[in-house]
């Protein structure tokens, strides 16, 4: 699955860029990721439900723009899309910053998710790089997604028990100040491939054939769980197993560190083979597996494995998914079936969010257990019977 064929030069700093700024932006959403179950529910207003609705939040507005705005991409380009999107995701860092309850986290949250750049920069870092080389670009990115994830996890505490969520969410407005500098100074002008789409080219199946479907579906499910488990798992570490909230980054960094020496194993399984069902298949098993021991976890050591488990499977995944994306979808349309995929992400994340703050609600711990284990049979079968297979109609030209 990744190649040992190199990278050219103009492709080494393209793929560098963008993996800074993939880092940046995320950097600022992970950071809440662990912290809004905790210091969020003390604020006014503050419920299990409207505790999901703002963890997943920004995720709504991010599936409803993905594709239109991966869409446009594909016409007037991506660097429009990703500089007007970073600045939205700047407003909503600020209103996030100032907020005084609940409702005001949440209004901030959505506005964020305005900023809907991700398909963009997906098509973006395909554009850039031949097809030999996309596997090991999605590689690179997702380990630079990896890395702020271990970044966020132990600065996110750090950062709040200084100055509470405010000063989080304002170190995430000054991430997307970051990422807008890169996009306007630093990022190439010349991608490698350059795709105008001409009228009459759209088919649903360019998006919707083949094996993409497994693969939109896939990523919804990972996000759902990845939701739903940070929804719980830091309340739970901090008031059923007494773990301090502003020690959390410790166990965070160790088992996201122990976590990806397996996931890069992973990642480059079967490589050389056009048959990627195992590498995900075992992805999934230690996202479940993780989850639902974190969520079950009598004692800290417990915990700790859940969360290795957990991050070997995220890491692994973020990787592996998007790279097969590029793989399958056609080059012209790429843009457009990122924004499916994208939104397929980010709807999992406020549906996991969400429903994971109802069920947590009605059921307790117990319930969010059983739902995760539901959906993931779910999910296993239909990755069990994911086939290499690029959408029916080809596009002419390419």
């Amino acid at each position: 699955m990744i190649t040992k064929e190199p990278f050219t030069q103009s492709e080494r700093y393209a793929v560098s860029v963008l993996a800074s700024l993939y880092s940046f932006r995320m950097l600022g959403l992970f950071m809440v990721l662990p912290l809004l179950g905790v210091y969020a529910s003390d604020l006014p207003g503050a419920t299990p439900q409207l505790l999901g609705i703002a963890l997943g939040a920004y995720g709504l507005t991010q599936a409803l723009l993905q594709l239109p705005l991966g869409w446009l991409s594909d016409r007037i380009g991506r660097r429009p899309v990703v500089f007007v999107g970073l600045l939205v995701f700047i407003a909503g860092s600020v209103v996030a910053a100032r907020a005084d309850t609940i409702t005001d986290i949440i209004i901030g949250r959505f506005l964020q998710g305005c900023g809907a750049i991700a398909a963009a920069l997906t098509a973006m870092a395909a554009d850039y790089t031949r097809d030999s080389q996309r596997t090991k670009t999605m590689a690179i990115i997702g380990a630079s997604v990896g890395l702020s994830f271990v970044i966020a996890l132990v600065a996110g505490p750090v950062l709040a028990a200084l100055g509470g969520l405010s000063l989080v969410f304002s170190v995430t407005a000054m991430l997307g100040v970051i990422g807008l500098i890169i996009v306007g100074l630093v990022l190439p002008h010349n991608p490698h491939h350059q795709h105008a789409l001409t009228r009459g080219e759209f088919e649903v199946e360019h998006i919707f054939g083949g094996g993409l479907p497994a693969l939109y579906l896939s990523i919804f499910v990972l996000h759902a769980i990845l939701m739903a488990s940070f929804l719980v798992v830091p309340k739970l570490m901090a008031d059923e197993i007494g773990f301090p909230a502003d020690h959390h980054w410790a166990l965070y960094l160790g088992a996201v560190l122990l976590s990806l020496p397996p996931a890069l194993m992973l990642m480059r399984y079967g490589r050389g083979n056009a048959e990627p069902r195992v590498p995900v298949l075992l992805g999934i098993l230690a996202v479940v597996a993780g989850a639902l021991l974190a969520l079950n976890a009598p004692s800290l050591w417990w915990m700790a494995t859940g969360m290795v488990l957990l991050f070997i499977g995220i890491n692994a995944l973020e990787a592996i998914l998007p790279s097969l994306l590029t793989r399958l979808a056609p080059g012209r349309l790429r843009g457009t079936a990122s924004g499916v995929f994208s939104t397929s992400q980010f709807l999992g994340i406020f549906v996991g969010g969400t429903a994971g703050g109802y069920v947590l609600g009605a059921g307790g711990v117990a319930a969010v257990s059983y739902t995760v284990l539901t959906v993931s049979v779910v999910w296993l079968l239909v990755a069990f019977n994911f086939r290499m297979e690029a959408s029916t109609t080809t596009l002419q030209g390419e």
